[in-house]
Formats: C-alpha cells, structure tokens, sequence
C-alpha cells in the first residue's frame, strides 16, 4: 500500500510539503502542488479521510434524514443534495427517519452522535426543539428543507400562497365550479403541507365570494390516489365540477386518467392544475406550479457548507422562501359555455 512518503519520494519533496500539497491546507507553489499530485496519482495514492480530518477538522461528511425515499419530491431532493456534495469532495450517510418512535429516537442519540458529521441536512422534517437542542449540543451545523425550524436555516416554498395562486389561475379562467383534491386533514405530512394547500385554495375561493361546502375530498398524494377519487367524483355528473386544484402533480395526473376513461374532455369540460412540476406533467401537458426540488437540495448543501466556515447563532432561526412559477399547458382553459336550447 502506498504512503505519503513515497509520494514524497517520487515528488522529491519532503512528507510536510507532500501532506500540504494533498491537503490544501498550508502554502505550496502550484508547480510543487501539480507535481505532488501527480506522484499520487502515478502510485494510486488516496489521503485518507481519517488523517485528513486530523489536519482538516472536517470528516467531509454530512448526515441527511429524510422520511421517504420512494417519492418523487424527496427523492429529487436527495439526488441532487447528493450531487452538490459530491461536486464539494464531501460523502453523504443517509437515515430514513420515521415518525416519532423509539427508532427515531436511536437515530438522534446513537447514529448521528456516534458518527463524526460535519453537518446535518434536514429534508421534510419537522424536528422537535429536543431534537434540535441535541443536535446543537453535538455541535452538528443543521439546515432543514420543507418548513420553518426554531434556530435553523430552512428552505421551503409557500404553500399557501402556491395553493392561493393555482386556484386564482382557475378562477382567472372563468370557473366558478371548483373542487381542491389533496391530501388527507387527519395524516398530515410534516410541516402541514395538506392543510397549508387546503387553506390557499380556501382563501381563494372565499376572495371570489365562492361557496367552499363540499368542495374538499381527501386521497393519497399519489398517481392511483388521484385515478380512484377522480373515478369517484367525476363519475357523477350531477356533481361534477369544470375545474379542479390538486395538491399534486401526481393527483392531477391520475384525474386526468380517470377523466379519460370517463370520456370527459380536458380542458374543454374539466380544467386541472396542479402543485410540483413533476417530469411527467409535460406528458399530460399539465398546468402546474413549479417547486423546484433540485434547487431546494442544492441550496441546502451551499448553505450548509457556509455555514461550516461562519457558524449562525444556536437561536438565529432565517428561512428562504422559494417562489414557483406557473407553467401553463393545455389542461387548462376557459369553462365551455352552456348550452342554450331554443
């Protein structure tokens, strides 16, 4: 196995200068550097990250919780946390946390106390002030993605107003008849995210002076969730609205299925919109509001690294507030105009 003083060696430098070259860390010309790293590269040579942290006192290595995997918004999210950190020569230890529970908490006092981070990055988490207390007590930097946390750098998008703005473009459109479908009141997601789009979608429709009775139906955040209430709601036409707001682009999309087989024509007899900019709402030309999850995860990591070389205060809570942007396509339009017999 190599060592640094056989890099030393074929670089005809001595092992100081060899550790500053691969570290950065102290003064070497760029010649001395280039060479160094080329002996290195010739005999397969890699600092190791141990040694390294000794000189450093970085691990470059950040711990991310998140509560899912599977779905498409966190998992944008992780994948490009993941790529900004590998960009910044740091790894990344993923824990997927579950709702408050014994495992959660050996999460907190076991794995993330145990392991050496530099920092901690918070994905659709909303932790308790016991969780944050023990993670300002490890000295772990932390930045959390999806809602506000006391003490914390979050990054998020509004839901009320994104919600508000969506039904607005509806409405802007002529209708008058609409219904929100989203996420069930009684299993929020953390954050609130549900009630947060239920209530922009409220304050929309009560700015119009709209009646709101019977205008909510709850389902999973999900493409089969959205096709079975779609199939459920649409299916009779003496309720059927001419638009609908969903707090997904995967409810939208499973609306637009179930108004297919239905033979009800988008947008001409149904408008939908949606919240994500999912990569499949360019296939169903989907209006939507756009969040941006790569951005969110890329911010966090820069901003979790900064904040590695000027630390905020324990009880300085900043949040960026993301703006999203509509993009309109053909799933919505103007309400078709009754019809008027003679």
């Amino acid at each position: 196995m190599s060592t640094i003083a056989d890099v030393a060696r074929l670089a005809s430098v001595a092992k100081a200068t060899a550790s500053r070259a691969l570290s950065g860390k102290g003064y070497v010309s760029e010649e001395t550097r280039e060479r160094v790293v080329s002996a290195a590269r010739t005999i397969g040579y890699v600092v190791s990250p141990n040694a390294a942290s000794l000189v450093t006192g970085r691990t470059k290595s950040v711990g991310v919780i998140i509560p899912y995997i599977s779905r498409w918004f966190f998992a944008e999210v992780l994948e490009s946390i993941e790529q900004a950190l590998l960009e910044q020569g740091y790894d990344m230890t993923l824990y997927n946390l579950p709702s408050a529970s014994p495992e959660r908490d050996r999460v907190f006092e076991y794995f993330l106390a145990r392991k050496r981070f530099d920092g901690v990055i918070s994905v659709g988490v909303e932790l308790s002030d016991d969780e944050v207390d023990h993670l300002h007590r490890l000295r772990r930097p932390l930045v959390g993605i999806g809602g506000a946390i006391r003490g914390v750098h979050t990054i998020a998008i509004d839901d009320v107003a994104t919600a508000r703005l969506a039904t607005e473009h509806l409405l802007s459109l002529g209708h008058r008849d609409i219904l929100h479908i989203g996420g069930n009141q009684d299993e929020q997601m953390d954050f609130a995210v549900h009630s947060k789009r239920l209530s922009g979608f409220l304050a929309a429709m009560h700015a119009a002076d709209l009646p709101t009775n019977d205008a909510f139906y709850a389902c999973e955040l999900t493409v089969p969730g959205g096709y079975e209430m779609g199939r459920s709601v649409l299916g009779d036409p003496r309720r059927r609205p001419t638009a609908i707001f969903a707090a997904s682009d995967e409810i939208a999309i499973g609306l637009i299925v179930a108004a297919r087989e239905l033979g009800i024509l988008v947008p001409s007899e149904l408008s939908v919109i949606g919240i994500d900019g999912h990569p499949y709402a360019e296939m169903f030309r989907l209006t939507t509001l756009e969040q941006h999850p790569r951005r969110q995860g890329r911010l966090a990591v820069m901003s979790l690294l900064a904040n590695l070389d000027i630390p905020t205060p324990e009880d300085a809570s900043e949040s960026t507030v993301l703006a999203t942007n509509l993009v309109m396509r053909s799933s919505t339009s103007a309400p078709r105009a009754p019809l008027h017999h003679a």
